[in-house]
């Protein structure tokens, strides 16, 4: 059985939704409440491969919320991973995804020192982030939205916001290693990681945002940031492909400009509808068929039979990694959402 870890976009979010998910106690309350709110299994979940395989699986609801991170609540937020975590292990999951910031928490705040939940000594083999497959799915997008836009990416520039993150230095590395792209653009807060990155691809621009931006005839976001960002369309070249790899996906919502394409990056469509009813609840435009890819990467484990931390520690998602998801994306009937 596989498992997926996720959270809700707000407080707004997880109390309009509170009563489908099966605790309409929760809908009234404030924050203080979801800090100590109990995770949850909300969710059952049968998936069928093109193959003819099917598979089970479960969704736990963590009732992390990204206000956590945004007031300081770090305690809170690193024990609603863990308590997560323990409790797709206590209900037997053999691999489990964590979505969202849950990934991000646990890397930033190095939860694998807290190994011991209450009486369950957690199992990091049976997790998974998810990012090896997010990273391959991004970089498919570039690939083919560009070409059904006309940007031809060997006179193309490339900018990658986040760029030295776990999924953003994956996109950098493929897109050098796989791509004829002319030109990569690389955007972080970390000065010295951006030149380690610089200095292993042998290739890159370390720009600031506003540098970047309109220079870029494609933009992929990958900044982890629980906040949005304002970002000015007028500067952007038309056309322009944006990537949104974020969580939640805001930028559609506030780049509406002529020859601007905001795609939702990181998100996949399944050949044949999914029984569940969670896609729906985070508002998928087609939520029987689409998905966030970290989600898929635990069913893709889960069809292969391998129940191994598949992706796990920052920078640690090479090309070959990543050629191999991807080939397991496509045997199953997973695609990249495009234009």
């Amino acid at each position: 059985m596989f498992g997926l870890i996720g959270h809700l976009a707000s407080l707004e979010h997880a109390q309009a939704v509170a009563q489908e998910l099966g605790y309409p106690e929760y809908a009234d309350q404030g924050l203080d409440f979801w800090c100590s709110a109990p995770p949850q299994i909300v969710d059952s979940i049968i998936v069928t491969s093109i193959t003819g395989q099917k598979i089970e699986g479960r969704y736990v609801e963590s009732c992390f919320l990204p206000e956590m991170l945004a007031s300081r609540r770090i305690k809170a937020a690193t024990r609603k991973v863990l308590n997560a975590m323990a409790h797709a292990q206590k209900h037997g999951i053999n691999i489990t995804a964590l979505g969202g910031f849950s990934s991000i928490i646990f890397e930033n705040f190095k939860l694998e020192q807290f190994s011991q939940v209450r009486n369950i000594k957690l199992d990091f083999e049976r997790f998974t982030t998810g990012n090896t497959h997010t990273a391959y799915i991004i970089c498919k997008q570039v690939e083919e939205a560009s070409k059904q836009l006309g940007i031809d990416l060997s006179n193309a520039t490339v900018a990658i916001c986040g760029a030295t993150g776990d999924i953003g230095s994956a996109v950098t590395r493929w897109l050098d290693a796989r791509t004829d792209v002319k030109e990569l653009l690389l955007i972080a807060r970390d000065q010295e990681r951006l030149k380690e990155l610089q200095g292993e691809l042998g290739r890159g621009k370390i720009m600031s945002l506003t540098e970047a931006l309109p220079l870029a005839d494609v933009v992929v976001w990958v900044a982890s940031m629980p906040k949005g960002v304002e970002i000015d369309a007028t500067t952007l070249k038309q056309p322009c492909l944006l990537i949104d790899g974020g969580y939640p996906k805001n930028l559609a919502t506030k780049i509406q400009h002529p020859g601007v394409y905001v795609l939702n990056g990181g998100i996949v469509e399944h050949s044949l509808d999914i029984d569940w009813k969670i896609m729906k609840i985070v508002n998928m435009d087609v939520p029987a068929r689409q998905l966030f890819a970290c989600f898929a990467e635990s069913m893709l484990l889960e069809f292969e039979k391998l129940y191994t931390n598949f992706s796990w520690g920052r920078n640690q998602i090479t090309v070959d990694k990543m050629e191999q998801i991807g080939r397991v994306s496509v045997k199953h009937g997973f695609r990249p959402l495009l234009v």
